[in-house]
Protein backbone atom coordinates (compact mmCIF):
# COMPACT_ATOMS: atom_id res chain seq x y z
CA UNK A 1 0.00 0.00 0.00
CA UNK A 2 1.39 3.41 -0.97
CA UNK A 3 2.40 5.56 1.94
CA UNK A 4 0.56 8.85 2.38
CA UNK A 5 2.59 11.89 1.42
CA UNK A 6 3.71 13.88 4.46
CA UNK A 7 3.25 17.61 4.95
CA UNK A 8 6.79 18.41 6.15
CA UNK A 9 9.63 20.11 4.30
CA UNK A 10 12.64 18.74 2.48
CA UNK A 11 15.81 19.97 4.15
CA UNK A 12 16.95 23.21 2.58
CA UNK A 13 13.79 23.54 0.48
CA UNK A 14 10.37 25.12 0.63
CA UNK A 15 8.82 22.37 -1.49
CA UNK A 16 6.53 19.69 -0.06
CA UNK A 17 8.70 16.82 1.19
CA UNK A 18 7.16 14.05 -0.89
CA UNK A 19 7.49 15.96 -4.18
CA UNK A 20 10.96 17.40 -3.73
CA UNK A 21 12.36 14.15 -2.36
CA UNK A 22 11.62 12.11 -5.47
CA UNK A 23 14.75 13.15 -7.30
CA UNK A 24 17.06 12.60 -4.34
CA UNK A 25 16.82 8.84 -3.97
CA UNK A 26 19.75 7.95 -6.22
CA UNK A 27 22.18 10.56 -4.89
CA UNK A 28 21.47 9.95 -1.20
CA UNK A 29 21.03 6.21 -1.24
CA UNK A 30 24.60 5.43 -0.13
CA UNK A 31 24.53 7.80 2.87
CA UNK A 32 22.70 7.16 6.14
CA UNK A 33 19.54 9.27 6.20
CA UNK A 34 18.54 11.33 9.20
CA UNK A 35 15.33 13.21 9.89
CA UNK A 36 15.93 16.41 11.90
CA UNK A 37 13.12 17.65 14.14
CA UNK A 38 13.40 20.94 16.03
CA UNK A 39 10.94 23.82 16.40
CA UNK A 40 13.72 26.35 15.66
CA UNK A 41 14.48 26.74 11.91
CA UNK A 42 17.99 28.00 12.69
CA UNK A 43 18.70 24.90 14.77
CA UNK A 44 17.53 22.65 11.96
CA UNK A 45 19.79 24.43 9.47
CA UNK A 46 22.88 24.31 11.73
CA UNK A 47 22.42 20.62 12.49
CA UNK A 48 21.68 19.79 8.87
CA UNK A 49 24.86 21.53 7.69
CA UNK A 50 26.94 19.64 10.27
CA UNK A 51 25.46 16.25 9.38
CA UNK A 52 25.70 16.79 5.63
CA UNK A 53 29.28 18.07 5.91
CA UNK A 54 32.15 15.88 7.05
CA UNK A 55 29.79 13.28 8.56
CA UNK A 56 28.13 12.74 5.16
CA UNK A 57 24.58 12.13 6.31
CA UNK A 58 21.70 12.61 3.90
CA UNK A 59 18.87 14.76 5.26
CA UNK A 60 15.75 14.02 3.22
CA UNK A 61 13.52 16.27 5.33
CA UNK A 62 13.17 18.30 8.50
CA UNK A 63 10.21 18.98 10.76
CA UNK A 64 9.19 21.55 13.35
CA UNK A 65 6.78 19.57 15.51
CA UNK A 66 6.03 16.06 16.75
CA UNK A 67 3.15 15.33 14.40
CA UNK A 68 5.27 16.11 11.33
CA UNK A 69 8.10 14.05 12.84
CA UNK A 70 5.96 10.93 12.99
CA UNK A 71 4.53 11.51 9.49
CA UNK A 72 7.96 12.00 7.94
CA UNK A 73 9.50 9.05 9.77
CA UNK A 74 6.73 6.80 8.45
CA UNK A 75 7.10 8.15 4.92
CA UNK A 76 10.89 8.31 4.52
CA UNK A 77 11.84 5.53 6.98
CA UNK A 78 15.31 7.01 7.57
CA UNK A 79 18.00 5.19 9.50
CA UNK A 80 17.84 7.83 12.22
CA UNK A 81 15.41 10.44 13.54
CA UNK A 82 16.94 13.24 15.62
CA UNK A 83 14.30 14.84 17.85
CA UNK A 84 14.30 17.83 20.17
CA UNK A 85 12.35 16.86 23.28
CA UNK A 86 10.39 20.16 23.50
CA UNK A 87 8.20 19.98 20.40
CA UNK A 88 4.81 21.58 19.76
CA UNK A 89 1.65 19.51 19.14
CA UNK A 90 3.32 16.24 20.21
CA UNK A 91 6.39 16.31 22.46
CA UNK A 92 9.60 14.46 21.64
CA UNK A 93 8.97 11.60 24.08
CA UNK A 94 5.49 10.85 22.70
CA UNK A 95 6.73 11.23 19.11
CA UNK A 96 9.58 8.81 19.84
CA UNK A 97 7.12 6.24 21.16
CA UNK A 98 4.93 6.57 18.06
CA UNK A 99 7.89 6.29 15.68
CA UNK A 100 9.31 3.23 17.44
CA UNK A 101 5.92 1.51 17.42
CA UNK A 102 5.02 2.29 13.79
CA UNK A 103 8.46 2.10 12.11
CA UNK A 104 10.72 0.12 14.49
CA UNK A 105 13.60 0.10 12.01
CA UNK A 106 14.02 3.86 12.54
CA UNK A 107 16.38 4.65 15.42
CA UNK A 108 15.61 7.75 17.45
CA UNK A 109 18.04 10.04 19.25
CA UNK A 110 16.68 12.73 21.55
CA UNK A 111 18.65 15.97 21.96
CA UNK A 112 17.72 18.74 24.34
CA UNK A 113 18.95 21.37 26.75
CA UNK A 114 16.68 19.69 29.34
CA UNK A 115 19.01 16.81 30.13
CA UNK A 116 18.16 15.69 33.65
CA UNK A 117 18.71 12.04 34.45
CA UNK A 118 14.97 11.35 34.66
CA UNK A 119 14.37 13.01 31.29
CA UNK A 120 17.07 10.85 29.71
CA UNK A 121 15.61 7.69 31.24
CA UNK A 122 12.13 8.68 30.03
CA UNK A 123 13.50 9.03 26.50
CA UNK A 124 15.14 5.61 26.66
CA UNK A 125 11.96 4.04 28.03
CA UNK A 126 10.04 5.51 25.08
CA UNK A 127 12.39 3.69 22.71
CA UNK A 128 15.15 6.20 21.97
CA UNK A 129 18.56 4.78 21.09
CA UNK A 130 20.28 7.69 22.78
CA UNK A 131 20.05 11.09 24.42
CA UNK A 132 22.45 13.95 23.70
CA UNK A 133 22.56 17.25 25.58
CA UNK A 134 22.63 20.36 23.44
CA UNK A 135 25.49 21.60 25.60
CA UNK A 136 27.74 19.00 23.93
CA UNK A 137 27.87 21.01 20.71
CA UNK A 138 26.88 20.26 17.17
CA UNK A 139 30.02 18.29 16.26
CA UNK A 140 29.60 15.89 19.19
CA UNK A 141 25.94 15.54 18.26
CA UNK A 142 26.93 14.54 14.73
CA UNK A 143 29.50 12.06 16.07
CA UNK A 144 26.87 10.55 18.36
CA UNK A 145 24.47 10.14 15.42
CA UNK A 146 27.18 8.37 13.43
CA UNK A 147 27.80 6.06 16.39
CA UNK A 148 24.13 5.17 16.76
CA UNK A 149 23.92 4.26 13.07
CA UNK A 150 26.90 1.92 13.66
CA UNK A 151 24.97 0.24 16.46
CA UNK A 152 26.44 2.07 19.44
CA UNK A 153 24.58 3.61 22.36
CA UNK A 154 24.56 7.36 22.91
CA UNK A 155 24.01 8.06 26.59
CA UNK A 156 25.89 9.89 29.31
CA UNK A 157 28.12 8.07 31.78
CA UNK A 158 25.82 8.83 34.69
CA UNK A 159 22.78 7.45 32.85
CA UNK A 160 24.77 4.37 31.84
CA UNK A 161 25.62 3.72 35.49
CA UNK A 162 21.98 4.22 36.49
CA UNK A 163 20.91 1.62 33.91
CA UNK A 164 23.55 -0.83 35.13
CA UNK A 165 22.34 -0.38 38.70
CA UNK A 166 18.78 -1.14 37.64
CA UNK A 167 19.87 -4.25 35.75
CA UNK A 168 21.64 -5.56 38.86
CA UNK A 169 18.38 -5.71 40.82
CA UNK A 170 16.42 -7.58 38.15
CA UNK A 171 15.39 -11.11 39.12
CA UNK A 172 17.22 -14.09 37.63
CA UNK A 173 16.13 -14.79 34.09
CA UNK A 174 15.11 -11.19 33.48
CA UNK A 175 11.51 -11.68 34.58
CA UNK A 176 9.87 -8.28 34.62
CA UNK A 177 12.24 -6.76 32.05
CA UNK A 178 10.51 -6.08 28.76
CA UNK A 179 12.26 -5.00 25.56
CA UNK A 180 11.18 -1.58 24.30
CA UNK A 181 10.79 -2.85 20.76
CA UNK A 182 8.57 -5.87 21.16
CA UNK A 183 5.56 -7.27 19.25
CA UNK A 184 3.91 -8.35 22.49
CA UNK A 185 1.37 -6.32 24.42
CA UNK A 186 1.91 -5.63 28.16
CA UNK A 187 -0.70 -8.29 29.02
CA UNK A 188 1.02 -10.86 26.78
CA UNK A 189 4.29 -10.10 28.56
CA UNK A 190 2.57 -10.71 31.88
CA UNK A 191 1.41 -14.10 30.63
CA UNK A 192 4.87 -14.88 29.26
CA UNK A 193 6.45 -13.93 32.61
CA UNK A 194 4.18 -16.45 34.32
CA UNK A 195 4.94 -19.12 31.74
CA UNK A 196 8.64 -18.48 32.49
CA UNK A 197 7.83 -19.13 36.15
CA UNK A 198 6.34 -22.50 35.08
CA UNK A 199 2.76 -21.61 36.00
CA UNK A 200 0.02 -23.56 34.21
CA UNK A 201 -3.05 -22.06 32.53
CA UNK A 202 -5.24 -22.31 35.63
CA UNK A 203 -2.64 -20.66 37.87
CA UNK A 204 -2.15 -17.84 35.38
CA UNK A 205 -5.91 -17.29 35.16
CA UNK A 206 -6.14 -17.08 38.94
CA UNK A 207 -3.26 -14.61 39.14
CA UNK A 208 -4.76 -12.35 36.47
CA UNK A 209 -8.37 -12.90 37.61
CA UNK A 210 -9.48 -13.92 34.12
CA UNK A 211 -10.88 -17.09 32.58
CA UNK A 212 -8.69 -19.93 31.37
CA UNK A 213 -10.03 -19.31 27.85
CA UNK A 214 -8.68 -15.76 28.02
CA UNK A 215 -5.27 -17.04 29.07
CA UNK A 216 -5.34 -19.59 26.26
CA UNK A 217 -6.12 -16.78 23.80
CA UNK A 218 -3.17 -14.71 25.08
CA UNK A 219 -0.86 -17.71 24.82
CA UNK A 220 -1.99 -18.41 21.27
CA UNK A 221 -1.40 -14.80 20.23
CA UNK A 222 2.05 -14.54 21.81
CA UNK A 223 3.08 -17.89 20.28
CA UNK A 224 2.06 -16.58 16.87
CA UNK A 225 3.87 -13.26 17.33
CA UNK A 226 7.06 -14.97 18.54
CA UNK A 227 6.91 -17.69 15.90
CA UNK A 228 7.08 -20.51 18.46
CA UNK A 229 5.04 -23.67 19.00
CA UNK A 230 5.60 -24.61 22.63
CA UNK A 231 6.01 -23.09 26.08
CA UNK A 232 9.66 -24.11 26.17
CA UNK A 233 10.31 -22.27 22.90
CA UNK A 234 8.46 -19.22 24.22
CA UNK A 235 10.57 -19.17 27.39
CA UNK A 236 13.77 -19.45 25.35
CA UNK A 237 12.63 -16.65 23.04
CA UNK A 238 11.83 -14.44 26.03
CA UNK A 239 15.34 -15.00 27.40
CA UNK A 240 16.87 -14.04 24.07
CA UNK A 241 14.73 -10.91 23.81
CA UNK A 242 15.73 -9.90 27.33
CA UNK A 243 19.42 -10.35 26.68
CA UNK A 244 21.12 -7.44 28.50
CA UNK A 245 22.25 -5.51 25.43
CA UNK A 246 22.84 -2.41 27.52
CA UNK A 247 25.44 -4.23 29.62
CA UNK A 248 27.28 -5.51 26.55
CA UNK A 249 27.37 -2.04 25.07
CA UNK A 250 28.75 -0.49 28.23
CA UNK A 251 31.54 -3.04 28.51
CA UNK A 252 34.05 -1.46 26.15
CA UNK A 253 34.66 0.79 23.21
CA UNK A 254 31.35 -0.09 21.59
CA UNK A 255 29.57 2.41 23.83
CA UNK A 256 29.26 5.93 22.47
CA UNK A 257 29.28 7.87 25.75
CA UNK A 258 28.84 11.63 25.96
CA UNK A 259 31.45 13.55 27.91
CA UNK A 260 29.84 14.72 31.13
CA UNK A 261 32.79 16.89 32.10
CA UNK A 262 32.31 19.73 29.62
CA UNK A 263 30.39 22.72 30.83
CA UNK A 264 31.25 25.08 28.01
CA UNK A 265 28.85 27.07 25.90
CA UNK A 266 26.83 25.15 23.36
CA UNK A 267 28.31 25.10 19.86
CA UNK A 268 24.78 25.45 18.52
CA UNK A 269 24.84 29.14 19.42
CA UNK A 270 22.49 31.16 21.64
CA UNK A 271 19.52 30.72 19.29
CA UNK A 272 19.19 27.04 20.21
CA UNK A 273 21.09 26.66 23.44
CA UNK A 274 17.99 27.12 25.58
Amino acid sequence: MERRQPTGKVAGSREPAAEAGKGQATTEQASPRVLIVDPDPLARRVIRDALQGKHRFAVPATAGDGVEAVELARYYRPELALLEIALPRVDGIAATRQIVESVPEVMVVIFSAHDSEETQLAALRAGASGFISKSRGVDQLAQACAGVVRGEAAVSRTTTMRLIERLRVLPEGGIGMRPIRSPLTPREWQVLDMITQDLDTRAIAERLVVSEDTVYSHVKHLFRKLGVHSRAEAVQMAREMREPIAVRRTGGTETNVANDGANGESAYGPAIAG
